[in-house]
């Protein structure tokens, strides 16, 4: 039951609206587009033509709306990041709602996470290896959505004077990777969840 809850979740803070896209206004349709190709085929593999195309916007709106394709990669981290973090904050206070531990509550978050279809690892990680050595914004970006990241895990274990967050980031970004180069996502949670409480425990 909780894994459905979870589900429902993220589709409901992930997942694109069943809105149409077409009835967007051209500058959320852009961003909405940028964020579905970025994320799925990489940042630097994704021309403006492809985002024009998907977005159905003139290359001249595209150009009002995002003076560069930098620009609007800096809208689509923020993007991004708003709507990760919301979900990540709601599944994490829904499972503990529901009775979980806070290391349960953290495990069962990212294994629906690592479980969908359209995982394609961490956004903002993705974008430090493709471009963060050419553009610190970009650097910056991922560190603020990792520093918040790890703000709302020191909420959620709390109590200790030293950050549990940036100890559980660490842990986290780690378990990112390996499913990304397709290891089994039960045998990470698995070690994860181990690793997760020995540092508690410390």
């Amino acid at each position: 039951m909780l894994a459905e809850v979870e589900r429902s979740v993220y589709n409901a803070c992930m997942k694109s609206a069943k809105q149409s896209i077409d009835s967007l206004p051209p500058r959320e349709r852009i961003l909405v587009a940028a964020h579905a190709l970025f994320y799925t085929g990489g940042i630097r593999a994704t021309g403006v033509d492809k985002i024009i195309e998907l977005s159905s916007v003139s290359k001249v709106t595209f150009y009002r709306q995002y003076a560069s394709k930098d620009d609007l990669i800096r809208a689509y981290l923020d993007y991004r990041h708003e709507k990760w973090i919301s979900w990540f904050q709601a599944s994490l206070v829904n499972a503990t709602g529901s009775g979980l531990s806070a290391a349960q509550a953290l495990v069962a978050t990212l294994r629906t996470w690592f479980s969908q279809s359209d995982f394609r690892g961490c956004a903002f990680l993705n974008a430090a290896a493709e471009i963060g050595s050419s553009d610190p914004e970009i650097l910056a970006a991922v560190r603020r959505h990792k520093q918040e990241m790890s703000t709302v895990l020191d909420k959620l274990f709390g109590g200790d004077d030293v950050s549990a967050g940036r100890t559980l980031s660490l842990l986290i970004d780690g378990a990112i990777v390996h499913v990304q180069m397709g290891q089994a996502v039960d045998k990470v949670m698995e070690n994860f969840k181990v690793l997760v409480e020995g540092a508690l425990r410390r």
